[in-house]
């Protein structure tokens, strides 16, 4: 990589053993003997690792920026790999949220990898976090070294959260690596029809921690991090129309939310009740039209 592209801010070298070795790293199977990282050294603590598919969808990406968003703003460092797809989206939403965030890579950290995240790196090392790496700054970033890398993106938290994982996968190695270390392992379900789920849903299967809202999010937040819980307003608590819910459940194209319409309402009133429905869900938060021109759950785009 050309000197005009490597990151600028303070360059670190940790040895295990060293008094500022992030203890958590300290007791997974095979701790790195030394940690190579551009940024501040301080952002290496136990936090929440937020993992999910390269190639996710709509609804991944949304709660890798849900959640992330949720933790960095009680002041929870976010964790993950740097990589397209629902990692990057987690390091966004944290340093949306004026939070902290930490890359493992698998190369070197003057080997970016994926390369076009340059700009991204930089404002996570801006922001107070810091990009990391087990390898020596020139290592370039072979295939091998992304899944040894994953054991200390699950070692420095203290949970790891999946978005959304298929099978095999990455994420779903990073999981095993997660409970090889001895840390909770959390898992928003997807669709049982999406092939981008099927390791998420299996992981629940297996017993994983499922996040099924802000709310169980938050009470998870609060036993590992002993973060206090938000109070959830009456308003979030309204019985919502079924087809609202249905909408909530999984996106919908239109001719889909027309059909239940007719069925709620007959022919003659469909239409209309139907665009009033999704105009109050959407003022209220509650649903979103997505990139794709489908109407699905709010999940902060």
């Amino acid at each position: 990589m050309s000197g005009k592209n490597r990151l600028v801010g303070e360059r670190f070298v940790i040895d295990c053993g060293s008094e500022a070795y992030p203890e958590n790293l300290a007791g997974i199977p095979r701790p790195p003997k030394k940690l190579y990282g551009i940024g501040d050294p301080t952002a290496l603590q136990a936090g929440l690792a937020v993992i999910g598919a390269r190639k996710a969808t709509p609804y991944g990406k949304g709660c890798a920026r849900r959640f992330a968003r949720l933790a960095a703003e009680k002041g929870v460092v976010i964790i993950s790999g740097g990589a397209r797809g629902c990692d990057s989206e987690a390091h966004r939403a944290a340093l949306g949220a004026a939070g902290r965030t930490v890359a493992f890579l698998g190369g070197g950290c003057d080997e970016l990898y994926p390369a076009s995240h340059f700009a991204l790196f930089q404002r996570m090392v801006d922001a107070g976090g810091a990009v990391v790496s087990e390898q020596s700054w020139d290592t370039p970033p072979l295939p091998y070294l992304f899944r040894e890398r994953n054991r200390l993106i699950a070692g420095l938290a203290e949970a790891v959260l999946i978005v959304e994982a298929g099978l095999p996968s990455g994420t779903f190695s990073t999981a095993d690596e997660a409970l090889d270390a001895g840390r909770e392992v959390l898992v928003v379900p997807g669709s049982i029809t999406s092939p981008a789920s099927i390791g998420s849903n299996r992981l629940l299967f297996q017993g994983a921690t499922p996040i099924v809202d802000d709310e169980s999010f938050e009470e998870v937040l609060f036993r590992v991090f002993g973060l206090l819980r938000r109070s959830l307003p009456d308003e979030g608590r309204k019985t919502l129309h079924p087809l609202v819910e249905a909408v909530r459940a999984e996106p919908l194209g239109m001719e889909q939310l027309y059909e239940l319409a007719v069925r709620s309402f007959g022919p003659e009133d469909a239409q209309a009740r139907l665009m009033e429905l999704l105009v109050e869900a959407e003022a209220a938060g509650v649903v979103a039209r997505h990139p794709s021109g489908k109407w699905g759950p709010a999940v902060k785009w």
